[in-house]
């Protein structure tokens, strides 16, 4: 039984640590955030709660698939057949749906709580530094550290990835070649319905990429909750503005797309500061000799599905030297 430290618990460290641990292994995860799911997010409001970081996922994969059906049937996941457009020039389109949909239930990071539920998780805990020690790694932290990890999973975003693992300097180089773009989000409440004939869309637009309402997928509470993603250009060019001066602007831009004039009864927005990125295609990375790794969307193609692969690719390698 190996001893393996995981820093992330987005999608992609969960399906590490979830592997590992099935196999035997012993895990303790590292999270510098109050909870789990990374860009799997939701936020709580007076309004309700938001699912501002992604809101749907497919499964193209047949593992994937596989273990999205035992989601299913635990009710942690279910399918969704939300009316999805496409507005371009001003014009709205509906797209018929070419594969299944899927939202993990009652929120996004609602799935990445159930597959933590007996994992060690240390939350609030950011990871400043992991260096060879003389059982093995150690991770260091603001106020402490442990050592006696056989191995190191990083499942954070490449660019926090790099500087963790100087020890690979071939792994970091790797990681360091991975591409991000931000994303600035709104989430923002109408006290009348908007009235389109949409629940999502797509958006060619000089501010908007993406728009949905966040009621229109199951488990969701009533109200005219909207998350608002704004392009990557757009975010790139704001990136350090307020968060209280961009939630005004992407709700401005939503409603002159929909002429919609009633005033919204909340705004509040959020930064990805790594939301976007086309991914390396390497699945995951793995420095066998020196027993450390990196997995995520970035080693993939960017979607959920992508991440959840590379965290499991990621596990089968860990294995091959246990």
């Amino acid at each position: 039984m190996a001893k393996v430290a995981v820093v992330g618990a987005g999608i992609a460290g969960l399906s590490c640590a979830r592997a590992l641990i099935d196999a035997g292994h012993q895990v303790r995860i590292f999270e510098k955030s109050r909870g789990l799911g990374g860009r799997m997010a939701t936020r709580r409001t007076a309004h309700g709660s938001y699912d501002h970081g992604a809101q749907y996922f497919t499964a193209r994969d047949p593992a994937f698939q596989a273990i999205v059906k035992t989601w299913v049937a635990a009710g942690s996941a279910a399918t969704y057949a939300g009316r999805i457009a496409q507005i371009s020039a001003g014009e709205m389109q509906l797209l018929a749906p070419a594969e299944p949909r899927f939202v993990a239930t009652p929120a996004m990071n609602a799935l990445c709580r159930a597959m933590g539920i007996d994992i060690g998780i240390e939350l609030e805990c950011r990871v400043t530094a992991i260096t060879p020690g003389e059982n093995g790694w150690r991770l260091s932290w603001d106020d402490g550290g442990e050592s006696g990890f056989d191995a190191v999973g990083l499942a954070i975003p490449a660019v926090q990835a790099v500087p963790l693992c100087a020890a690979a300097p071939d792994l970091a180089a790797h990681a360091g070649t991975a591409e991000y773009a931000p994303c600035w989000t709104a989430m923002v409440c109408f006290a009348e319905p908007p009235g389109v004939a949409f629940d999502a869309a797509f958006v060619q637009h000089p501010v908007l990429s993406w728009v949905m309402r966040d009621a229109s997928r199951p488990g969701r509470a009533a109200g005219e909750r909207w998350v608002l993603q704004a392009n990557a250009a757009w975010s790139t060019h704001h990136l350090e503005a307020a968060a209280t001066d961009i939630a005004p602007q992407l709700a401005a831009a939503f409603q002159a797309l929909i002429g919609h004039s009633s005033a919204p009864v909340e705004m509040v927005a959020h930064r990805w500061r790594y939301a976007l990125t086309s991914g390396t295609g390497t699945g995951c990375l793995w420095d066998a000799g020196r027993r450390i790794g990196a997995c995520g969307d970035w080693c993939a193609d960017g979607r959920i599905e992508g991440a959840w692969l590379s965290g499991a690719k990621l596990a089968a390698a860990m294995q091959l030297v246990f």
